[in-house]
This record gives C-alpha cells, sequence and structure tokens, in this order.
C-alpha cells in the first residue's frame, strides 16, 4: 500500500501537540491594523488550540503528525 500524502497547507499552519491538541495561529495580522484596538492585536498575536472536531479534521490531512 502507498504512502498517504500529507496536505501541504495543513503542515505550513497547524502543529500537533504531544497531548494531541491542534495549535495554530490567530488570523487578522496582515494589514488593516491601523484601525484596530492595540489590545486586540496583542491577543491575536497568541497562538491557540482547536477544537475538538476541528483537530479531527486537521489530523486527516495529516497522518504522519
Amino acid at each position: 500500500m502507498p504512502k498517504m500524502k500529507t496536505h501541504s497547507g495543513a503542515k505550513k499552519r497547524f502543529i500537533v501537540n504531544k497531548k494531541g491538541k491542534v495549535k495554530h495561529k490567530k488570523a487578522g495580522l496582515r494589514h488593516l491594523m491601523t484601525g484596530m484596538d492595540a489590545n486586540r492585536g496583542r491577543k491575536l498575536r497568541r497562538a491557540s488550540y482547536l477544537n475538538t472536531k476541528d483537530s479531527k479534521a486537521i489530523k486527516a490531512a495529516m497522518p504522519y503528525a
């Protein structure tokens, strides 16, 4: 049986930690930030974890992660 392929977009955007949680970077820090509250910008810098339903789909896209 051939090897399964990892989804290239998923491997660039998500990391699976030892506990199996899927870590990702929050959106909204690329442009149009001048109108954004500074406090919100700082909060968006922090990484966050996906919920279990979404993480199941990401783990299917990354079989060897």
